[in-house]
């Protein structure tokens, strides 16, 4: 089972055994690819889901530093908190598998808290507008997060 990302076609493919299973739009960084920390791009490469998040949450569960709040996002709690980059329902943590170039030091995907995760429906799908990490429709992710499972290859291409 693999997870590729198209970056230049805003799209995730998950596919078993060569056939495709899952094709969603995405939105990938707002200033593009890249794989240095503090570039708030998104990298590139072969990745692994490090750690599934969220197993059992409200679909619009609001998570931060990967834990729940509490919250489940609505329009007001939007305008409570109009800076907040929403990490919503489930997060992918993924990590390089390419030492040096997503892996370790200033280019370590996981360290740079890289996810797959969910996004309010408000936001633009099929677009970069991420700080970095790749956001999915809620209802996409949630169908994703039951397909796939930790350590599975996500492979990320411009």
């Amino acid at each position: 089972m693999t997870i590729h990302i198209l970056i230049n076609q805003q799209q995730l493919r998950h596919s078993r055994g060569g056939l495709p299973t899952l094709t969603v739009p995405i939105s990938s960084a707002s200033k593009g690819v890249g794989q240095l920390s503090g570039s708030e791009q998104t990298p590139l490469g072969v990745h692994r889901i490090r750690a599934k998040i969220g197993t059992g949450l409200p679909e619009g569960a609001v998570l931060v530093g990967r834990r729940p709040t509490g919250e489940v996002y609505t329009p007001a709690l939007a305008r409570q908190f109009p800076g907040r980059d929403w990490i919503l329902t489930r997060i992918l943590w993924l990590c390089g598998d390419e030492r040096g170039f997503n892996r370790l030091g200033a280019v370590d995907s996981m360290a740079r808290y890289i996810y797959i995760h969910g996004t309010p429906d408000t936001e633009p799908m099929g677009v970069p507008a991420s700080h970095g990490c790749i956001r999915l429709r809620n209802k996409d992710l949630l169908v994703l997060f039951e397909r796939v499972h930790a350590g599975e290859e996500v492979i990320i291409s411009a």
